[in-house]
């Protein structure tokens, strides 16, 4: 039997300049609050194709498997 998978969805609002930093490695980790209130952290490269001009500002849906390996991220 298939372990069940894990679904979160969060807010981010974050700036392109904020978001640089993360986009060239320096930082690794974007903390975010998920609706639930719980913290986590997700890799920083996940969200570089979501980045525009005018930075990130989206709803976020992300599935992980029962070991936390991230499955899909999408915007809600």
């Amino acid at each position: 039997m298939a372990s069940p998978h894990q679904i979160f969805q969060f807010p981010l609002n974050i700036s392109y300049q904020e978001f640089l930093p993360y986009y060239r490695g320096e930082v690794n980790q974007v903390e975010v609050v998920d609706t639930k209130g719980r913290t986590l952290w997700i890799n920083a490269r996940h969200f570089r194709p979501f980045l525009s001009s005018m930075g990130i500002k989206a709803y976020f849906k992300m599935v992980v498997d029962s070991q936390g390996n991230l499955i899909s991220l999408s915007k809600c």
